[in-house]
């Protein structure tokens, strides 16, 4: 089975051709274009998101199909994300994708984002198989899911308020780097002290594995306003060191209290805040050869992951057809 599968539900426009052959994906082709707009906002606006897709995806799913060497009558199924994201963008991606299934005359497979994102563990280690424990990581969400086959999902637990990346973003934004401002945090504590100030953990009363970084992005906010612009700019890389060890230690401590009572099984680490350098180093020294990172080109937000779950949940489920709508706020457990 060979998949042409876009993505959009941020600001990125990404297009992959994905096959499945031999019990194994393979990535054929992966085009991914990010939207520079939203830096000078501060974050994503949605109606520019979706303009910005509009105006680029045409282009990028043109890209996907010659990268992979191929024409678009070489596919057997057409994907897209349907869920979570951006309404407006999210709208762009489902209603081409599904226009493009109807001209070829081929099925088409709405996906979650999330479920995609668990995915982009199986492209980083082709030996991966369920059951595992996944942790998501990424600008919008931050869950703790165990894979028990490969669509079915428990949600173990999840943030209680902001996700692990927007805590960099808002951080850093408060430190007056640019957006999105995780890999300025984690270019800069790479020279940083990690010791320099202490950022309170979150003391969570609920029972179970949850996450919670609003109170440490309120104590970086009256930490910043307790000193003069002069100390935080010749500070900077110490105060960025320590906010984000204070990150990482929190997803750390969360992670590893579900990873031993499930009787430390395979760990996936997937989505954008994958990447920091502080937390891979972090989670190996904990977990060990137990600790799968998705690769860094699977991390945020692309079109491969979600081709890949498409493929499994066409082979499990069948065509979804044109009915499929979009589903801004679709959560893990729902396929």
């Amino acid at each position: 089975m060979r998949v042409l599968a876009v993505e959009s539900s941020c600001d990125e426009t990404s297009a992959s051709v994905v096959e499945w052959k031999d019990g194994k994906f393979s990535v054929l082709s992966l085009v991914v274009r990010s939207q520079a707009i939203h830096e000078k906002f501060g974050g994503v606006v949605p109606e520019l998101a979706a303009r910005s897709h509009i105006e680029i995806i045409h282009t990028v799913v043109d890209m996907a199909i010659q990268d992979a060497g191929l024409s678009p009558w070489d596919m057997d199924l057409i994907a897209a994300t349907k869920g979570p994201g951006l309404a407006a963008a999210l709208i762009v991606g489902v209603e081409f994708a599904k226009t493009l299934s109807l001209a070829l005359k081929l099925p088409f497979v709405g996906v979650n984002h999330l479920i995609g994102h668990i995915y982009s563990a199986y492209l980083s280690d082709p030996h991966l198989r369920p059951p595992f424990l996944t942790l998501i990581a990424s600008g919008g969400h931050t869950e703790l899911v165990w894979v028990k086959d490969w669509y079915g999902f428990d949600l173990l637990g999840h943030t209680l308020d902001d996700a692990a990346g927007e805590a960099f973003d808002k951080g850093g934004r408060m430190l007056g780097l640019p957006y999105p401002a995780g890999p300025h945090i984690d270019r800069l504590a790479r020279t940083g002290d990690r010791d320099f100030h202490t950022f309170p953990r979150p003391k969570i009363k609920r029972k179970g594995y949850f996450f919670s970084f609003s109170g440490l992005k309120t104590a970086l906010l009256n930490y910043i306003r307790h000193h003069t612009g002069d100390f935080i700019r010749r500070h900077i890389n110490d105060i960025a060191a320590s906010y984000q060890e204070a990150i990482v230690l929190h997803l750390l401590e969360v992670t590893r209290r579900a990873w031993e009572d499930l009787g430390t099984p395979p760990l996936a680490v997937v989505g954008g805040v994958a990447l920091n350098s502080r937390l891979r180093e972090v989670f190996r020294m904990s977990f060990g050869g137990k600790v799968i990172f998705a690769l860094p080109q699977y991390c945020g937000d692309n079109a491969a992951m979600i081709g890949a779950a498409a493929l499994r949940k066409y082979d499990l489920f069948g065509n979804d057809g044109q009915e499929v709508s979009v589903y801004p706020s679709l959560g893990v457990v729902e396929p």
